[in-house]
């Protein structure tokens, strides 16, 4: 439910700070005062369309934040989670804050728990926490799109409709198989020669993943290999061979060592030299013999290398593919080959597959169809029995339902829409287009107590749906705002005080004059006992009050209870 709504710099209002508590709700006063005003910046907040004339004279922009208490399990959670928002404050506080900001220069933004969000993601919030109804508010119950799923929550029938929806995927997913099999299988059978035969080349040349690159590489290292060799020989010839000096130097070793005893400050040091070029030239030659032996390659394997790589580009050019994709044509060809020889066995179990899926989903949709209609009558019923109350005694409610197994959709074959008849002999219609504008408050006030908590926001604002009706109509219009608030919260700007004396908390709107007269601000006063009976006495007699009126007040209190 609402439990706080802050406005900022919204046209008459500077700040307002308003606490709401479960029950009824109502809000009057003069005409002009600002009702109007107030239920525009709590629409905003909800997500509503923004207008730079929403921003307080003289001030940079507006800002309007509420604050709902949110039971767990609330459908709010999963829009959170499907729009990436975090929801673990809420989770652990209970608390979901609607916040947004009117720029004077018509930009809004919008926040959620003081994340920014989009205005689409800020108004579907605000769909699953407030209904707001009035006599030309498009915001109102009136979209047929939602009447199945409100007649749905009449009924009971939500498990049902869950149970529906994955007959309908089902449906959805074998006849998408059937229809993916039977276009492959055509597709097939008009390539099929030509799939056989490149299936079978395919086959034979069997190409493998990277196949390509492995080829070439190792054809670049022979290649290679094969022009440096004589270089590497020639260099060993040099380091090792006949001209090697490593003889020479080793026998002048040996005629050092032989008169180091003599001075042998002078002769080691260079006998240490020399043994290093000797281990130096060594290791070289043994290095030049390795690579000798990584150039020696078979003439006969660089032949096959290169045959296999002409092949592989021929087939790449000849089906119009890199080479590293052949391996997954090969098998797609094979799979359509498969889908040619097996196809006719595969394609009779799917049909039977989607044939069965059909079935179970048109037997349930048959089933689901019937209980609306029950439900449907029960609904009409309960709705009529409360329009005589609010001074629709020739009115007729109806529940038009109209089925066509022709056109399946994951809620059913049927299509809902509430109809109403206004008099005896006139022609029924959709109720938004048959009923007038306080017609169609009253039979959405019926409409709403009878469904109660069911399929209903958990708070419901009601703008001045008692217009034009007085006395014993708006003494029924106001008992039946205070039933629904025993189910949901329900807020109501009324000027009739029958609906008044029935509220659980009475919200004073008025305007102050501020600057010596200057300018005026909007305000908004919770009253205590007497100063609600003053404020119904004003609505009963106008300018003046009166004893009577006084007195008048004291008696729509203490019935209301």
């Amino acid at each position: 439910m609402l439990a706080r709504l802050s406005i900022r710099d919204i046209v008459l209002i500077e700040r307002l700070d308003i606490e709401f508590s479960s029950g009824l709700a109502v809000l009057t006063g003069e005409t002009g005062a600002g009702k109007s005003i107030l239920l525009d910046a709590f629409a905003l907040a909800l997500g509503g369309r923004g207008d730079a004339g929403l921003v307080r004279h003289g001030a940079e922009h507006g800002q309007v934040t509420a604050a709902f208490d949110v039971p767990k399990g609330h459908p709010a959670f999963a829009l959170l989670a499907a729009n990436g928002l975090d929801d673990r404050d809420i989770a652990e506080t209970g608390e979901l804050i609607l916040r947004r900001v009117q720029l004077a220069d018509g930009r809004t933004r919008a926040f959620i728990n003081d994340q920014p969000a989009s205005v689409q993601t800020l108004k579907a919030v605000g769909a699953t926490l407030v209904e707001i109804h009035g006599q030309h508010d498009e915001r109102a119950l009136v979209d047929a799109a939602t009447h199945r799923r409100l007649l749905d929550a009449f009924a009971g029938l939500d498990k049902e409709v869950g149970a529906l929806e994955k007959l309908w995927d089902a449906c959805r997913t074998a006849r998408g198989a059937l229809d993916a099999h039977r276009e492959g299988m055509e597709r097939a059978a008009r390539e099929a020669d030509f799939l056989r035969h490149a299936s079978d080349e395919l086959r034979k040349l069997a190409p493998q993943d990277g196949e390509e690159t492995a080829l070439a590489e190792r054809r670049t290292a022979m290649m290679q290999g094969e022009k440096i060799a004589s270089d590497l020989r020639e260099a060993q010839e040099v380091v090792g061979g006949h001209h090697s000096p490593v003889a020479s130097l080793a026998a002048a070793v040996r005629r050092l060592e032989r008169r180091a005893g003599n001075a042998p400050q002078l002769i080691e040091p260079a006998v240490k030299a020399i043994d290093a070029a000797i281990n130096a030239l060594e290791e070289a030659d043994q290095h030049l013999s390795a690579a000798l032996s990584a150039t020696d390659f078979d003439p006969l394997e660089l032949e096959r290398i290169e045959e296999r790589l002409f092949a592989l580009r021929a087939a790449a050019r000849k089906y119009a593919t890199p080479v590293d994709d052949l391996a997954a044509l090969a098998e797609r060809y094979a799979n359509e080959v498969a889908l040619i020889d097996a196809g006719a066995d595969r394609l009779k179990a799917l049909e039977q597959s989607a044939a069965e899926a059909d079935a179970r989903y048109r037997a349930a949709a048959g089933k689901l169809s019937a209980a609306r209609a029950k439900a449907a009558d029960k609904l009409n019923k309960a709705v009529n029995g409360e329009l005589a109350p609010l001074k629709l005694e020739r009115a007729k409610f109806m529940t038009e339902i109209v089925s066509d197994a022709a056109s399946p959709g994951p809620q059913g074959i049927d299509r809902v829409e509430f109809w109403v008849q206004t008099n005896p002999g006139t022609k029924p219609g959709p109720m938004m287009k048959v009923a007038s504008g306080g017609e169609l408050s009253r039979f959405l006030l019926a409409l709403k107590v009878v469904l109660s908590d069911k399929g209903s926001a958990p708070t419901l604002v009601f703008d001045e749906i008692d217009t034009g009706v007085g006395g014993a109509v708006a003494d029924a219009i106001g008992a039946r705002l205070a039933r629904l608030a025993s189910k949901v919260q329900v807020m109501a700007v009324t000027h009739a005080p029958q609906v008044a004396a029935r509220a659980d908390q009475h919200l004073l709107i008025s305007k102050d004059a501020l600057d010596r007269g200057k300018r005026v601000a909007t305000r908004v006063d919770l009253l205590a006992a007497d100063h609600r009976r003053e404020e119904i006495a004003r609505m009963l007699a106008g300018a003046e009050i009166t004893a009577e009126a006084r007195a008048a007040a004291d008696r729509l209190i203490k019935a209301a209870g």
